[in-house]
C-alpha cells in the first residue's frame, strides 16, 4: 500500500511480466494448485449464494473461516500452499464487494460488475497469486510455496524486490509471471516543449508536431487474410454438439489464437515506442481524454479497433507518469468545432467527411485534426505558437501526475 509520502516522493507500483519455462513436473504441480484454488473459488460462490438466500452477510471474515475449516477436514487442500488459497478468497471477496456496491449505487445493468461466477475446469485459465511470504527468487529462478521451481526468462532486470507475483497461463499454453515492484520516477531532461494530441480513426494520433504524428499501423488488416483462412478451417472442422474436437480443429483454433496474440503485441509495441518518443521530446502533454468504446457500434468499428487508441493512450499516460512528465487530459467536447486561432466556435458540428476546418470568424484554414490538436494545448493552459490571441472555451482538464499501477 502506498503512503502519502511515497506519492509525494514519486514512488509508485509497476508490473513487470516475464515468460516462464515450465517443466512437466512443475506444470503438473501448478495445475494441481490451480485445481485447489478453483475449488475454493467455487465453494465461495456456493456459500455466497446460500448466505444471500438466507438473508445473511458473507464477508471476507466468514470466507476465511470457511477456508480454515475446509483445510482442516480435507487432506487434498492441505497438500497445497495456503498462500494462493487465501489470495483466492480475498479476490472473491473483492469481486463480490464491487458487485454489491454497484447494485447499491443503482448503476445501469450494463455498467455493473457482475457477481462472481463458477469457474469451469475446461474454460477457466489457470491463475495463481502469491504474496511475499509465498515465493522467493533464488539463482534467477522463481521458487513458489510448495516446492514449485520455475525458470524465468529475464528479458529485463527488476528495478527492485517484488512484493507479489501473479502466475498465469494464456490460451496458447504459455506460462507468465507478473511481478509487482515499487518504482521511482525516472526523470528525463527538460526540453521546454509542449505537444497537443488528438486521437482519430484515419490516423491514430495527430499532434501539433508533424514529426510525432502516429499513422494508422493497420496490423489487423495485414493479418486479416491469414486470420480468415484459419477461421474457415475452424468452421469446416467444428465438431458437432456433444462430440470431442478433432486434432485439426484444435490446431486451427491454436493458430487463430496465436495470430490474434501477435497482432495485439504489434499494436502494443507500436504504441509504446511512439509514446516513448513523444515523452522524451516534450515536457507537457495535452492529451484528448477520448474514450473510443462508442466506435464499436459504428461502421468504423473494425478500423478503430485496429488502431488501438485506448491501448496507445494508456501507454502514453503510463510512459509520461514513469518519466515525470506533466500530462493533462482534455475533455473532447467541441474540440473539432473550436478555432485554435481566434477561439470562435462553429454553429454546427462538422461531418466526418469534412477533413478541413475553416473558421467563419477569422478565415483560418487548417487540417481538421491539426486544429483539434492545437485546441488541446489551449484548453490545457499552454500557449502554442500561432494561438496567442484567445483561448477556446471548454470543460476543465484533468491532470495525471501521481504514480500508480499501470496495466499492461
Amino acid at each position: 500500500m502506498k503512503t502519502p509520502q511515497d506519492i509525494r516522493e514519486g514512488i509508485g507500483l509497476a508490473r513487470y511480466t516475464y515468460r516462464l519455462r515450465v517443466s512437466s513436473t512443475a506444470c503438473v504441480a501448478l495445475l494441481a494448485e490451480w485445481a485447489r484454488c478453483r475449488w475454493i473459488w467455487n465453494e465461495c460462490c456456493a456459500r455466497s449464494k446460500k448466505a444471500y438466500a438466507a438473508g445473511e452477510t458473507c464477508g471476507p471474515a466468514r470466507l476465511d473461516k470457511m477456508l480454515t475449516a475446509a483445510r482442516a477436514t480435507n487432506a487434498w487442500l492441505r497438500e497445497g500452499s495456503s498462500v494462493p488459497q487465501q489470495q483466492t478468497v480475498r479476490a472473491f471477496a473483492t469481486s463480490r464487494a464491487k458487485a454489491l456496491k454497484d447494485v447499491k449505487a443503482r448503476l445501469p445493468q450494463r455498467q455493473r460488475a457482475g457477481m462472481p461466477k463458477h469457474k469451469k475446469k475446461r474454460l477457466a485459465a489457470p491463475s495463481l497469486n502469491y504474496t511475499r511470504r509465498g515465493f522467493r527468487l533464488k539463482d534467477g529462478r522463481l521458487c513458489l510455496a510448495g516446492g514449485i521451481v520455475l525458470t524465468v526468462v529475464w528479458s529485463r532486470d527488476l528495478p527492485g524486490p517484488p512484493s507479489s507475483v501473479h502466475v498465469h497461463r494464456d490460451n496458447l499454453g504459455h506460462w507468465y509471471a507478473s511481478f509487482v515492484v515499487a518504482t521511482a520516477v525516472e526523470a528525463l531532461p527538460a526540453t521546454g516543449r509542449a505537444i497537443g494530441i488528438d486521437w482519430g480513426v484515419k490516423e491514430t494520433a495527430t499532434t501539433t508536431s508533424d514529426a510525432h504524428d502516429l499513422p494508422h499501423p493497420e496490423h489487423g488488416r495485414n493479418a486479416a487474410q491469414r486470420l480468415a483462412r484459419y477461421q474457415r478451417m475452424m468452421a469446416r472442422r467444428r465438431p458437432k454438439r456433444g462430440q470431442p474436437a478433432s486434432k485439426g480443429y484444435e490446431e486451427a483454433k491454436r493458430q487463430t489464437a496465436k495470430l490474434h496474440k501477435k497482432v495485439a503485441r504489434q499494436r502494443r509495441d507500436t504504441g509504446r515506442k511512439w509514446a516513448k518518443r513523444v515523452v522524451t521530446d516534450h515536457d507537457v502533454l495535452a492529451v484528448e481524454d477520448f474514450r473510443p468504446k462508442f466506435l464499436a457500434k459504428t461502421t468504423m468499428a473494425r478500423r478503430a479497433a485496429d488502431g488501438a487508441v485506448a491501448a496507445t493512450k494508456a501507454a502514453l499516460i503510463e510512459m509520461g507518469r514513469k518519466h515525470g512528465r506533466d500530462i493533462r487530459l482534455v475533455h473532447p467536447a467541441h474540440t473539432t468545432m473550436d478555432c485554435a486561432q481566434c477561439g470562435a466556435r462553429t454553429k454546427h458540428a462538422l461531418p466526418l467527411s469534412e477533413r478541413t476546418y475553416t473558421c467563419t470568424a477569422c478565415g483560418t484554414v487548417s487540417p481538421r485534426d491539426k486544429n483539434s490538436a492545437r485546441v488541446m494545448l489551449i484548453r490545457a493552459g499552454v500557449n502554442p505558437a500561432g494561438a496567442d490571441r484567445a483561448r477556446a472555451d471548454g470543460p476543465l482538464v484533468r491532470s495525471r501526475r501521481e504514480p500508480g499501477i499501470p496495466s499492461r
